[in-house]
């Protein structure tokens, strides 16, 4: 995680406090989840469970409940801790903390699993500041990534830097066929890339752009189609195409990194 401010903490809570993000498989990549260390509390005992949802005031997870457990949430006037773990790439050990929740409701999952329920947890107290921090940046990212979608940031040893980039050298597989390219802009929308080639032929073709980032251990791969091209003055055989990403598909990983590079370096305002 990059350093955040008390300011910053109490601004995402005030501003996204209400809004409920859905652990799906980008969010869980994103996050560094580690869904096999979550489970609920309760008197001293552990409890599996999947984490559905959660905002900053309340969360739905998914658990195997039987009789005895009902009887031990009745004997602690629903009263439960929620723990949650994350493995966050520029530190050694995983961040785990307890949120404190009270159960709110009971739905059954489906009618082949009677003892399998979605729970709804309301908070009791505002949430560990990691857990803020983790959805405020999901949400600050995604509000930014529609409001600020066609920014620029030039590829340079600085950006490169800041972004964590391993380099500007990349891999474009077009139509699935892998091409070296060189980076020459990134956006939340799309990126400009150099390739060898003619161009021409390559325009409206389906691609995937490969970024590798020093501290993420998988490349980060983004689907798109090359919408134009721009000749590179004196080499024929080299032009410069534009990738325009399929916004519902772009990593949330991404949308994080291109946020906080943009927010660092006061391109993009703060929300109020």
């Amino acid at each position: 995680m990059s350093i955040i401010t008390s300011q910053e903490i109490i601004r995402y809570y005030e501003q996204y406090k209400d809004i409920e993000v859905t652990f799906n498989k980008h969010v869980i990549q994103a996050t560094g989840l580690l869904t096999k260390q979550v489970f609920l509390k309760c008197l001293g005992q552990q409890w599996p469970c999947i984490i559905y949802s959660s905002s900053m005031l309340s969360a739905k997870v998914i658990a195997s409940l039987k009789s005895i457990h009902f009887e031990t949430l009745k004997k602690a006037h629903n009263l439960v801790n929620l723990r949650l773990s994350f493995k966050i790439s520029d530190k050694a050990d995983p961040i785990s903390f307890f949120v404190s929740t009270k159960t709110a409701g009971f739905n059954k999952y489906n009618k082949k699993n009677p003892d399998i329920y979605f729970i709804t947890l309301n908070f009791t107290q505002r949430p560990p500041d990691d857990l803020i921090e983790m959805l405020g940046k999901l949400l600050e990212a995604n509000i930014n990534a529609k409001k600020r979608k066609d920014k620029r940031i030039l590829i340079t040893p600085e950006s490169i830097r800041k972004l964590s980039l391993k380099g500007k050298e990349a891999f474009i597989y077009v139509e699935s066929i892998p091409r070296k390219c060189i980076i020459r802009d990134l956006s939340f929308s799309g990126a400009k890339v150099l390739l060898f080639g003619i161009a021409k032929f390559l325009i409206n073709k389906k691609a995937v752009l490969r970024i590798a980032f020093e501290d993420i251990k998988q490349p980060v791969e983004i689907a798109g189609e090359i919408i134009r091209f721009e000749p590179v003055e004196g080499r024929k055989d080299i032009a410069a195409v534009a990738i325009h990403f399929n916004e519902d598909k772009v990593p949330m990983e991404y949308k994080i990194r291109i946020n906080d590079y943009l927010k660092h370096t006061r391109d993009i305002p703060q929300i109020s």
